[in-house]
């Protein structure tokens, strides 16, 4: 049996329980129950291994109203263009109350009983005469402010990553996981922010993925720092490459030269006096000052 899904606020695949009675088919546009209301949005067929996966533990369906109408659809432009308007107003009124806080979407529900603004702000605001502003432009809706983090925001806006694809945030990823610079590191990676943080301003979230895998690669490697015989002589270990495994090795004579683990002993540190200070596994760069410990999750 076919399964289909819509993808809403920050762009997350959810599963729709379609009756029976209903032909739906991928790409329709379907009307949807949401704790928000009824919410327009696209109706996708879910790949076979998702509908799987979820046979055994899926997130919870949003039951369907029905597939959109042609007078729906000209109905669905027209609130698009309201979507707009109050954009622009509430992002006039928010501006005249020199508000510190940064509008990103406001959307109407399809019965246009709720409006939501969405926004990312540093620091808590004082909404209360923005809310009497939009409360006399916009009546009879009820009004929702959401204050969404920076990493949500990206989500919403959707884009294309380092790696060329959509951003994991506005695809597959549902939770956001925790993420600290010591995973950079620990992959060697170069800790320049423009270089290991995403759109967002936030480090990758794909620096997650792989982390074991490092974890891993790092237990048959000998330690950076250590001294180690090779066939060209005695060195010290200076850089860890996990995905070749190979071992950058500074020679006694200061040039540096890989090797195979298979192909290096370790030897005890007081053998020899070589220098790896400027040879270390990665470099930090200065980059306008960005202080590195903004780019970690609060």
């Amino acid at each position: 049996m076919k399964k289909f899904a819509v993808r809403l606020i920050k762009n997350q695949y959810q599963p729709l329980d379609v009756p029976n009675t209903v032909t739906l088919k991928h790409g329709d546009f379907v009307l949807v129950r949401t704790e928000k209301g009824e919410e327009a949005t696209q109706a996708f067929l879910v790949n076979p291994c998702v509908a799987r996966a979820w046979e055994n533990k899926a997130p919870a369906s949003l039951p369907l109203i029905r597939v959109m109408s042609k007078r729906d659809l000209e109905e669905y432009e027209i609130i698009k263009k309201e979507n707009e308007r109050a954009f622009k107003k509430c992002k006039e009124f928010a501006k005249a109350h020199n508000l510190n806080m940064s509008l990103i979407s406001a959307n109407f529900t399809f019965d246009r009983r709720k409006i939501t603004f969405y926004y990312t702000a540093p620091a808590r605001v004082d909404f209360r005469e923005l809310l009497k502003d939009l409360t006399r432009e916009f009546t009879r809706v009820r009004i929702d402010l959401r204050h969404i983090g920076v990493r949500d925001e990206t989500a919403m806006l959707k884009g294309a990553g380092l790696c060329g694809k959509e951003f994991c945030c506005c695809s597959f990823l549902k939770n956001f996981d925790s993420i600290n610079i010591k995973l950079a590191k620990d992959q060697g990676m170069p800790i320049t922010p423009s270089k290991i943080s995403g759109t967002c301003g936030r480090l990758l979230c794909c620096l997650n993925y792989e982390y074991q895998n490092y974890l891993d690669a790092a237990k048959d490697m000998p330690p950076v720092g250590c001294g180690v015989m090779t066939a060209n002589g005695i060195g010290r270990v200076c850089a860890l490459h996990f995905l070749n495994d190979k071992v950058a090795v500074k020679m006694e004579d200061g040039k540096i030269k890989d090797f195979a683990k298979e192909e290096i002993e370790m030897i005890d540190d007081d053998v020899n006096n070589i220098d790896i200070s400027t040879t270390v596994s990665y470099t930090e760069e200065d980059e306008t000052n960005i202080d590195i410990s903004q780019l970690e999750d609060k």
